[in-house]
C-alpha cells in the first residue's frame, strides 16, 4: 500500500540524504556548498548579504576527508563542512542557505575545558 503523505526529505528538503563523491574540480568549501545545493530546491544567499568570515570559510580549501561526504542528511553535509565554529542558517520561504560565525564564546567552551583538564593533570603532577 502506498502512503499519500510526503517523505521526509520531501516535506524538509534540508532532511534528503545525500552520499557524494565530490569531483576533482571542487577545491574549496564555498565550491562544495554549491556543488551540494544543486538539485536541492536551496541556493546560497547572495554574497553582498553573506558575512565577511562566512565569505573566508567558502575561500578556504576543501579538507581531503571531506572529498566523500555520507551517507547522511544534506543539512548535516552542510554542517560537517562549515565545522563547528559556524552555525547553518536557512531562510525555507526563500529557500537560502548560509553560514553566521557562532559567539566565540560558544567555541571556546570545549577549548577551555581541554586547558583547564590539561592544567589539572599538570597540578597533579
Amino acid at each position: 500500500m502506498y502512503s499519500a503523505a510526503p517523505t521526509q526529505a520531501q516535506a524538509e528538503l534540508l532532511e534528503a540524504t545525500v552520499t557524494v563523491q565530490l569531483p576533482d574540480r571542487i577545491q574549496t568549501i564555498g565550491e562544495t556548498v554549491r556543488y551540494l545545493l544543486q538539485r536541492s530546491g536551496y541556493r546560497l544567499a547572495a554574497t553582498e548579504y553573506t558575512a565577511p568570515e562566512t565569505l573566508a570559510l567558502f575561500a578556504l580549501p576543501l579538507p581531503a576527508v571531506h572529498r566523500h561526504l555520507g551517507p547522511m542528511t544534506l543539512r548535516e553535509a552542510l554542517e560537517t563542512l562549515a565545522g563547528p565554529a559556524f552555525h547553518l542558517v536557512h531562510d525555507p520561504v526563500h529557500r537560502l542557505i548560509t553560514f553566521t560565525r557562532c559567539v566565540p564564546e560558544q567555541v571556546a567552551v570545549h577549548e577551555t575545558v581541554s586547558e583547564a583538564d590539561a592544567e589539572a593533570m599538570q597540578d597533579d603532577d
